[in-house]
């Protein structure tokens, strides 16, 4: 493959995921007004069950399970999908959404730093370590973090590296159809939670276009162009791209929910930044799958 093509391809990779994970802050931002009425676990419910739902009746993947290998990757795949998406939206209840998703980023770092080895790669992770500490206010909101919220939000930390990891494999064995696979095994896990918490209110019409804005913009795009960004790109690469989810959070914060930010989260946002796009520039040798199936 000729060095223009390999490019074009990363390219690719790059936009997909960074429009995944716009869609994915807006999604949060507008889940957290289901949060009165149903509460985080019905919301993560409406999420993935919804998503489930609209990725099968578009995909029909029964048509192309025969013969299909590493279900234990995929079943690893769609449980860490549930259970990162069920407490990320436990510690929304209790701290900041840019907050949240900063702490729940040490999952990705730590694959980054796990999978480093040449010192470029160490510059660009420190700029990140440089920019999370910026950007979380520990030093003036330390007393106000809720605690129970922080572990929330850590635990969806491992999640994620779960599902960066798993998901590889799940990508690979499945293509496209890893995406419905795993949501439908997410869904599995989120509904009985939200079916115990919410009960009838699950049920309620007039939640029904919040509950598929947050279905659409929170798991059935992002998690279809994070599989073909995931596929192209090596695990570290991809985890080091998603430095920019902490940013992308707080800009949601400000634009849809009324967040200010100070002059050094400012800072940071443009220190996550730098980072991401150096680490993406520096990409020699993606590892490119097959194209997924259409």
């Amino acid at each position: 493959m000729s060095s223009r093509s390999t490019l074009a391809l990363v390219a690719l990779a790059v936009g997909m995921l960074l429009i995944s994970m716009v869609s994915y802050q807006c999604g949060a931002s507008l889940a957290k007004h289901l949060f009165p009425q149903v509460g985080a676990q019905g919301a993560t419910a409406y999420r993935l069950g919804l998503s489930a739902l609209i990725l099968l009746l578009w995909r029909r993947p029964w048509r192309r399970l025969v013969n299909q290998r590493d279900w234990r990757a995929l079943w690893g795949y769609g449980l860490s999908m549930g259970a990162m998406n069920m407490v990320f939206y436990m510690s929304l209840r209790t701290i900041p959404l840019g907050i949240a998703v900063a702490l729940e980023f040490t999952g990705p770092l730590a694959l980054a730093l796990f999978g480093s080895r040449r010192l470029l790669d160490f510059v660009w992770i420190a700029l990140v370590v440089a920019g999370l500490a910026l950007l979380l206010p520990l030093r003036q909101q330390v007393h106000a973090l809720d605690p129970v919220g922080v572990m929330y939000a850590l635990a969806a930390g491992v999640g994620w590296a779960l599902y960066i990891v798993l998901g590889k494999k799940a990508g690979a064995a499945y293509g496209a159809d890893a995406v419905t696979l795993g949501t439908s095994i997410g869904a599995l896990l989120a509904i009985p939670f939200g079916v115990v918490h919410a009960g009838s209110a699950l049920l309620s019409p007039a939640l029904l276009p919040y509950a598929l804005g947050v279905a659409v913009l929170s798991s059935a795009l992002p998690y279809s162009l994070e599989m073909v960004a995931l596929t192209r790109l090596p695990a570290r690469t991809f985890s080091t791209l998603l430095s920019l989810e902490p940013a992308i959070a707080a800009l949601a914060g400000v634009a849809l929910l009324g967040e200010r930010l100070s002059l050094l989260q400012w800072l940071a946002i443009v220190t996550i930044i730098v980072a991401a796009a150096g680490t993406a520039l520096s990409v020699r040798r993606p590892m490119l799958a097959e194209p997924l199936a259409n």
